[in-house]
């Protein structure tokens, strides 16, 4: 077992229940719980280790909202997100850590402007079918953050969140979108050396946490306006941005 100190563990298990709620209930919050691993585990191993608790969440949020998803707008994202994810394994293999942090948080940033803007001078879109041009430049996005960081759940959420899902179709079609994704990127996670033992000595322990985080999420659904939900979303990504820009 890794040797942490104590309030390491805390730490890292207040962020799996995070990645529990951040799965179920949401969106956004997970940046944070990326943003601790990173802090507390060397930043490469911690990559590879938050990985396994995501697709854990992954499960209990497919689970739950597996009724609940768009696959239009899956199948729609599925070529830019496959770009974007070997886009990342590419960078991962030359660029350093402190310069990859920067360019996802100024790259989150810059789409919550543009999310921003839209909604105040066009309002959101209403087909819940953003044009296609969004979905290849926030598919491409999505699939470069979630492979060099873990951080494309503010990405994403921004893409989704514009659609105007109803919370429940905007938990499933994220939850689809996750699980599918984060299970593609564990033989490059393998390949790269981001999955380690010390990191699965650490996720058997942290497990349960993130399962209890999830419940704890599916209960919050259930009981969020709308309104409140879309400002959670905004208001994670916007933390988690600031932080990989000041980290």
């Amino acid at each position: 077992m890794p040797d942490l100190a104590w309030f390491a563990w805390v730490l890292l298990g207040i962020a799996s229940i995070v990645v529990g709620l951040s799965k179920t209930a949401v969106p956004g919050a997970g940046t944070i719980a990326v943003a601790i691993f990173a802090a507390v585990l060397p930043a490469r191993r911690s990559t590879g280790t938050i990985l396994l608790l995501l697709i854990v969440a992954d499960l209990f949020a497919v689970t739950m909202y597996r009724r609940s998803a768009n696959w239009r707008a899956l199948v729609r994202l599925a070529p830019a997100v496959v770009a974007g994810v070997l886009l990342g394994v590419w960078f991962l293999a030359f660029a350093q850590d402190e310069w990859v942090k920067r360019v996802i948080g100024i790259i989150l940033l810059g789409v919550i402007a543009v999310t921003l803007l839209r909604r105040r001078l066009q309002g959101l879109v209403t087909d819940a079918e953003p044009h296609r041009l969004a979905a290849a430049t926030y598919g491409t996005l999505g699939g470069f953050t979630t492979m060099v960081a873990n951080a494309a759940g503010p990405v994403m959420s921004m893409y989704f969140l514009a659609a105007r899902f109803p919370v429940k179709e905007f938990l499933g079609t994220v939850a689809w979108f996750f699980a599918l994704v984060n299970v593609s990127k564990v033989p490059f996670s393998l390949g790269l050396g981001l999955i380690t033992v010390p990191g699965l000595l650490i996720d058997a322990v942290l497990v349960p946490l993130v399962v209890a985080g999830a419940l704890a999420g599916r209960w919050l659904a259930g009981r969020l306006p709308q309104h409140l939900f879309e400002r959670l979303v905004i208001g994670f990504t916007i933390v988690g941005a600031v932080y990989l820009l000041v980290a």
